[in-house]
């Protein structure tokens, strides 16, 4: 099966995936294609698996480790008030984790329900030639590399 996820995670490999922040122990990395919340982002694995429950139960644990140092990363970088974490996996049946910055300014009636509730195709698109996205990624990618852990440290 061939899903978004797994394409993405190909053009990791080959260096041609422009919204990695970085390879991780786990998978890659990377900004979201629609900024419905600034600073949006995404933990692909790699290998690409169906599910989180495919993973042996280390390969489980560094994956949702490092979903959380990138959602450590993104809260240094943003200034969010949290983070909200999803792993769904409904729509491409492949694993990938959702990380997702919320605010205190978000409106009323979004800023208490999940980000699905938002109007995906009025939101910005990632648009790297932006000065203000690719200063966000680079933020990003800064406060992800500081948290990293070198393997054999942890």
């Amino acid at each position: 099966m061939s899903t978004l996820i797994h394409q993405r995670v190909e053009q990791a490999r080959a260096g041609q995936n422009p919204t990695v922040l970085a390879r991780l122990q786990s998978g890659w990395a990377v900004i979201g294609d629609v900024q419905i919340l600034n600073g949006y982002c995404l933990l692909l694995p790699d290998p690409v698996v169906p599910t989180l429950n495919d993973l042996t139960l280390p390969a489980r644990e560094l994956f949702l480790r490092e979903m959380t140092i990138l959602g450590d990363a993104i809260l240094a970088a943003t200034g969010a008030a949290r983070i909200n974490y999803e792993i769904l996996g409904n729509s491409d049946q492949a694993l990938h984790a959702h990380v997702i910055p919320r605010y205190a300014a978000e409106p009323d009636e979004y800023r208490t329900g999940p980000v699905w509730f938002y109007d995906f195709s009025q939101a910005p698109r990632l648009n790297l030639s932006n000065p203000a996205h690719q200063a966000l990624k680079s933020k990003i990618e800064t406060a992800l590399k500081a948290r990293l852990i070198a393997p054999g440290e942890a």
